[in-house]
């Protein structure tokens, strides 16, 4: 298993933008075969803040994920809409739900 929390900082004018286009691909991300969590958040005092927070069966299934066109043409138009670039922190699941 793979987890991340990645904060994406975006540009105040970019804001609406970027949460358009990730919120039409929390879904079809979420229907990954390798996909066990993805959650888009939204920061509640810093509206440019979003947070992703995903759990993936596996590095490999990860990196089948950022390889789908839609993914790679965000990654090299990414700066359009950040001011600077994703804060990714690994993390530990630690038990499991339910």
């Amino acid at each position: 298993m793979y987890a991340f929390i990645l904060h994406a900082h975006t540009r105040p004018e970019q804001a609406e933008a970027f949460e358009r286009l990730f919120r039409a691909y929390v879904e079809p991300s979420r229907a990954e075969p390798g996909c066990l969590e993805y959650h888009m958040l939204r920061d509640a005092q810093d509206p440019t803040l979003f947070i992703f927070y995903e759990v993936w069966a596996s590095r490999e299934a990860l990196a089948e994920h950022t390889a789908l066109p839609h993914m790679r043409e965000f990654h090299e138009r990414r700066m359009d809409y950040l001011r600077r670039d994703f804060e990714i922190r690994e993390v530990e699941v630690l038990g499991s739900a339910g």
